[in-house]
């Protein structure tokens, strides 16, 4: 059981021991409880997570028809042909034994009629059809797939095309889906520029942008993104309180660690606030934080964009799935090729491109550099104990 500890008061460099990566992964989804619910078109709800199970409000099929084109027949052949039933027709008589008609794929099947015969295995002369057509009846029954008030997704599966699809072909019009929470970005430091190219002594930043996207395709709204200046010195805590006031989530970039103008941690000892994640055995990304105060809640990630990537993946991404009442996401195994080393006494994280039967590292990867993980596939996560030819967990990018 992790017990949460208060934040150094300021002007100290005090850190609280650092977590394991898998500890602080597992809290950061743990923690929050889900937000609220709200209605959404199916048009706006793919990336949202369902807060109720989505239920079929029609049978699926909604009326026998025919699985290929071909000859819907009553009784054994030959047929005679009486006519011709296309899809959105509905036919209303009832086929009689020796009888056929001409259909389409999808049409619905006329009363009476026991079969699809394909038109493959036909041959017709004028109005008379003979086959012998093999055991599959080619004929979709009213209810095979689906029938009505069914649950087809519970509650907390993300949704996806494929099942705004499934909703729309089930008369669905609308889903209960969890609210996205607001999520506010501070990217701090007097060496930021957030266009064009940077000057002597400046930075360009690759953090904002990085977050706001991840965020974004996780599901939630698109974030606002505000850069701080380390001075003055009360700019962060102004910026913080704005941040505070009106979203459930702060990310404060670049100002985690304990150097001279880093002062996450002054400011969440000044709030109050609870460190439920100070610090994080892993490499890169070891300087980030968990915080609370009330209902709401502070990321603190690196000012190095790949050690911020990591830290992101490691509890913001988890916080989000847990405010969405998503599963805790899997992390799926794979041998791990070349030659790669761990860190001692921590995780290392390192960008990785899938093959047929494993994964390779990329090389390059720093934690300043974001080059090697543009063109990964996942991270792979590699514990201080890990031996050349053990599998890998895998973070998807």
């Amino acid at each position: 059981m992790t017990t949460t500890v208060t934040t150094a008061p300021a002007g100290s460099r005090h850190r609280a021991a650092a977590m394991p990566w898998h500890e602080a992964r597992a809290l950061a989804h743990r923690l929050p409880r889900p937000t609220g619910a709200e209605e959404h078109r199916l048009d706006r709800a793919v990336g949202r997570t369902l807060a109720e199970p989505l239920r079929a409000a029609t049978m699926l099929p909604g009326f026998d028809n025919a699985a290929m084109d071909g000859y819907a027949t009553s009784g054994s052949g030959p047929w005679y042909v009486v006519g011709t039933v296309l899809a959105g027709a509905w036919p209303t008589f009832h086929l009689a034994p020796g009888k056929a008609v001409e259909i389409a794929t999808g049409a619905p099947v006329p009363a009476g009629a026991d079969r699809v015969v394909e038109y493959e295995v036909t041959t017709r002369v004028d109005d008379i059809v003979w086959a012998e057509p093999g055991p599959r009846r080619h004929v979709r029954r009213r209810g095979e797939y689906v029938t009505s008030g069914e649950e087809l997704l519970p509650t907390g599966h993300v949704l996806t095309p494929a099942s705004i699809a499934l909703a729309a072909g089930v008369g669905v019009d609308t889903l209960t889906v969890r609210r996205s929470p607001a999520v506010r970005i501070l990217v701090t430091g007097d060496e930021i520029v957030t266009a064009g190219v940077p000057a002597g002594g400046e930075v360009r930043d690759a953090i904002g942008p990085l977050v706001a996207g991840l965020v974004a395709a996780r599901g939630g709204q698109r974030p606002e993104v505000r850069h701080v200046p380390d001075h003055p010195r009360d700019a962060l805590a102004a910026a913080m309180a704005d941040a505070l006031a009106d979203a459930e989530v702060t990310v404060v970039c670049g100002s985690s660690s304990v150097g001279p103008a880093d002062g996450l941690h002054r400011e969440l000892h000044r709030l109050g606030a609870v460190a439920h994640v100070d610090g994080v055995d892993c490499r890169p990304g070891h300087p980030q934080v968990l915080a609370q105060v009330g209902d709401r809640w502070i990321v603190g990630i690196p000012g190095n964009p790949f050690a911020a990537l990591v830290a992101a993946v490691t509890v913001l991404e988890p916080l989000l799935a847990g405010l969405a009442g998503q599963e805790p996401a899997d992390l799926p195994r794979a041998p791990l090729g070349g030659h790669v080393r761990p860190a001692a006494g921590r995780t290392r994280l390192i960008p990785v491109r899938r093959r047929a039967d494993d994964v390779v590292p990329i090389d390059g990867a720093h934690p300043g550099y974001l080059g090697p993980a543009a063109l990964a596939d996942a991270l792979a996560v590699l514990p201080p104990s890990w031996s050349a030819g053990t599998p890998v967990e895998l973070v998807a990018l």
